[in-house]
């Protein structure tokens, strides 16, 4: 018997027709049928989809997908098992030919091309002179995003001119795929970090590096990044994330430290919110070195004080007359003989241990004597103090202290933890030789913090962590555990709601000067709730003292113990009638909220952000963000931490513009989306944020922005470069949000609304039928499919009767929701009647309509798609809820 002769292959132009026709429908059903069958088809699969694609339209505005991407995607679904579809089966000679035809593919007009080329072709074993050459294509085309992504994915860098492919990134306000770009190669970030600091010195020109880039078209905004204050943030945060030397980056030092100088200036003279010995302190820290800061210093002071004060700190650093302002040199001269210049910056044989009479009387004062504060600066010291503070039952005040670097430094290591108990306070001096690094000394504090019947009280204590693991790298390698940690921030913010008769929303821990005097500047923070439980406030005097100079005054030993002790006297009040304050009877109970929002407006917050002088906290880098306060979240990520679930509708956020595509997934997740417009600014997020008290999902230089106008913890950055499904994954597991496939569409990705219309088969026909959407000479198979084609497969036959159902967790809208006349819901929203294709009708039983802008969804195997692409996350545990409607 001869065996039958192999059959054509179907024409890969008339599948690429069909194809156009059914997306142009919107029939994805039937699209996805039709490619499956069409791959099955095709003579020569790899060859005829590059054929099929060539002919694909490109992107087209306002629509997120094009239909090569959608081809690839499903063409990826089919190929496995498929091996006519594999490059290995084909001669050697075509495959070279094949793989430079799909390289030809890769531009910015077929977004979403690139991986699945790479992938199915493998592109990655050409020669890399063809692919090098490819990206310089690109990158002439001005497609430089394109030619980054291709030479990440090939591994092309170090072949590249970074400054090439990386300076029109940052002007394209791209910095984080130039981040992205160097990645893993030291050499390479430490040319970007050195090629951004050269934009911070005073001979640089935008218009001289622009022309030459001459194709390259900046907008306002874009230009409006590429201005020093901007990059400079940039250079100090790629510092710290490279590792690079600040010596290398000299431009960005010296304006850094120029900028904390005129901080300085405003904050003594202006404010009189320093003495003058920490400014004088950190005067010497920020110009010592550097003959241009110390003229500056000069001419400063010649504008915010007088020229003796002036003439005294040019006299000490003899600096040469030429440089000198006017006036100056003169009163040098003038000065007495015995002048001995400025004053060294500690005298502690003129500071005196008691405060006077005026300070009693409006302060909270140290409530133990001078011989019960214990400043520890030996092993044998330290023994002592672990005797008294490690006993189960114990209560104990934890504060830290570090110098104020005035965004000099990118790290803030701790220089004093405070240990309070009753009767006793201990001083640990971690500036120390023996101290800092001793192994006896980490091992303590990481017991202290994970002993559980130890209670110990802090305000705030997510910066003082996140101190911790800077001053000593063994926390990040091995994070200890926090256990029995009382945050009092948390419970401050309940006091304040409480008061305030708003449950709903958190609220800063600030008022306006409650009448104690002083300068009329409200009390904050800790500060703040000193003064409501204890009557008076706190003296901050010293809280930006350079707490690394040995030895401390007075004045600073007395701050840093009342600042640990006071802990315990409000811990004491609160725990003695917690009803009157709003509170419960256990205050542990106290829910932790996410990270310490309320520090925002504290008062240890010059620590922790000190460069602008702003009571603000310094937040996190993109990955340490995290909602608890006690587990080093803020340093670690989530993925490093357990915190309370929430479910999808619980967490709402809202997304920048370049992520729409992340804001369309979360709102598939049931995730309660706000997603910016094009033209959006940026900063409409942070009013969103504000008002509907909402997290940011941002990426890149927006983030450095949006950052500082929302509590801390309330933006988080994501990689651009990502995959949305992948950011996605990333934010459910950051906030641990519990997902479930109750959750899958159960809210409308076009709009965000979260009520639907159930509208069953009979009542969809009949409303089509009513507005002649549905051809009655034709039963609707015949009206889309040939006998060349199957008809569709019978609603849910792809569906195995084991596999989860569609039982959204949504809000139902009642039959009467819905005007039969104009088919228009409440909210003004008409349904899209012609968005469903006629040939679905006899096949869904049931449709839902989103009253809230009308689209119409049905039950597919979109749903299953999404459950397999999030199973890693899904707690399909869960019993599933009653579909009866709910408000």
């Amino acid at each position: 018997m001869s065996q039958a002769p192999r059959p054509v292959g179907v024409d890969p132009g008339d599948l690429r027709d069909r194809l156009f026709e059914l997306w142009t429908c919107k029939d994805m059903e039937g699209l996805r049928l039709v490619a499956a069958k069409g791959f099955s088809e095709l003579g020569e699969p790899l060859a005829g989809l590059l054929e099929v694609l060539e002919g694909c339209p490109g992107s087209q505005k306002g629509k997120p997908s094009t239909l090569g991407q959608f081809i690839l995607g499903e063409f990826l679904r089919w190929r496995p098992q498929k091996p006519q579809a594999s490059l290995i089966r084909l001669p050697a000679e075509l495959v070279p030919g094949l793989q430079r035809q799909a390289l030809g593919l890769i531009c910015d007009s077929r977004p979403g091309h690139m991986e699945p080329l790479l992938e199915i072709y493998q592109l990655g074993s050409l020669e890399s002179g063809v692919l090098l050459k490819h990206v310089g294509y690109l990158w002439d085309c001005c497609s430089y995003r394109e030619a980054a992504l291709l030479a990440m994915k090939l591994d092309l860098q170090a072949d590249l001119d970074m400054d090439k492919m990386c300076v029109p990134l940052v002007l394209l306000d791209k910095l984080p795929l130039a981040e992205a770009y160097v990645k893993g190669s030291p050499e390479l970030q430490d040319r970007l970090v050195t090629t951004l600091d050269s934009w911070c010195s005073p001979q640089f020109s935008l218009d001289e590096l622009r022309r030459q880039y001459p194709r390259l078209c900046l907008s306002k905004h874009q230009t409006d990044q590429i201005h020093p204050k901007m990059i400079v943030k940039h250079v100090f945060r790629l510092m710290e994330k490279f590792n690079i030397d600040p010596a290398k980056c000299s431009n960005s030092v010296h304006k850094r430290k120029l900028d904390s100088l005129r901080f300085l200036m405003m904050m003594h003279f202006r404010e009189g919110r320093m003495s003058e010995e920490n400014w004088s302190d950190h005067v010497q820290a920020t110009v010592e070195g550097s003959l241009e800061l110390q003229v500056q210093l000069v001419e400063l002071l010649v504008r915010h004080s007088t020229l003796q004060q002036a003439a005294e700190w040019a006299h000490y650093y003899n600096l040469p007359r030429n440089r000198l302002p006017f006036g100056v040199w003169e009163t040098i001269q003038s000065l007495p003989p015995s002048q001995p210049g400025v004053a060294p910056v500690c005298c502690p044989s003129s500071d005196l241990w008691e405060p006077s009479q005026n300070h009693q009387q409006r302060y909270y004062q140290l409530p133990v004597a001078r011989d019960d504060v214990h400043f520890l600066s030996t092993l044998e010291q330290l023994e002592l103090c672990q005797q008294t503070v490690m006993q189960p039952g114990a209560v104990v005040g934890v504060d830290m202290e570090w110098r104020a670097g005035f965004g000099t430094t990118s790290q803030q290591r701790v220089a004093l933890i405070q240990l309070a108990v009753p009767g006793s306070v201990f001083l640990l001096d971690l500036c120390a030789p023996g101290i800092r690094q001793d192994p006896q000394t980490i091992r303590f504090i990481r017991e202290l913090l994970s002993h559980k019947n130890i209670l110990k009280l802090g305000y705030g204590m997510s910066g003082d962590l996140r101190s911790l693991v800077a001053t000593w790298p063994e926390f990040s390698e091995e994070p200890p555990k926090v256990d029995g940690l009382l945050d009092l921030l948390q419970v401050h913010q309940k006091i304040q709601m409480s008061r305030r008769g708003c449950e709903g929303g958190r609220r800063s821990v600030e008022v306006g000067d409650a009448g104690g005097g002083g300068r009329g500047t409200a009390e904050k923070g800790l500060s703040l709730l000193v003064q409501q439980l204890l009557g008076r406030p706190l003296d901050k005097q010293e809280q930006l003292s350079n707490w690394e100079r040995r030895p401390l005054r007075c004045s600073q030993l007395r701050y840093a113990a009342a600042d640990a002790c006071c802990l315990l006297d409000v811990y004491s009040v609160l725990k003695a009638n917690p009803a009157r304050f709003g509170l419960p009877a256990d205050l542990r109970s106290v829910a932790h909220g996410p990270a310490d929002s309320g520090k925002t407006k504290g008062e240890r917050t010059p620590k922790d952000k000190s460069r602008k002088g702003r009571k603000k906290t310094r937040e996190q880098k993109d990955s340490e963000q995290a909602p608890a306060v006690g587990t080093l979240a803020h340093r670690l990520g989530p993925s490093d931490v357990e915190g309370p679930s929430v479910c999808p509708r619980e967490l709402r956020v809202v997304c920048d513009n370049m992520l729409q595509g992340l804001g369309r997934f979360l709102r598939c997740l049931g995730v309660d989306v706000v997603i910016l417009e094009n033209e959006d600014d940026h900063k409409e997020a942070a009013k969103l944020a504000r008002t509907e008290d909402r997290v940011i999902l941002t990426s890149g230089q927006p983030y450095q922005t949006l950052k500082s106008q929302v509590a801390e913890g309330r933006c988080l950055a994501l990689d651009c470069t990502d995959k949305a499904r992948d950011q996605a994954a990333q934010v459910i597991r950051h906030f641990h949000v519990r997902l479930t496939r109750h959750d899958i569409f159960s809210r409308c990705q076009a709009c965000n609304n979260d009520e639907y219309l159930r509208l069953p088969q009979t009542a969809m026909t009949h409303l089509m039928k009513e507005r002649g959407l549905v051809p009655e000479q034709a039963p609707p198979s015949e009206e889309v499919w040939d006998d060349h084609y199957e008809p569709l497969a019978p609603y849910n036959s792809w569906r195995d009767p084991q596999d989860p159902s569609f039982t959204p967790r949504c809000r139902w809208a009642p039959e009467g929701a819905l005007d039969s006349q104009t088919l228009g819901f409440p909210s003004g929203a008409v349904v899209q009647l012609e968005t469903v294709p006629p040939g679905l009708l006899p096949r869904i039983p049931e449709f839902f309509v989103c009253t809230g802008c009308g689209k119409v969804f049905w039950e597919g195997t979109h749903f299953d798609r999404v459950l397999s692409q999030f199973q890693d996350l899904l707690h399909i545990s869960e019993d599933a809820p009653s579909t009866a409607p709910r408000a």
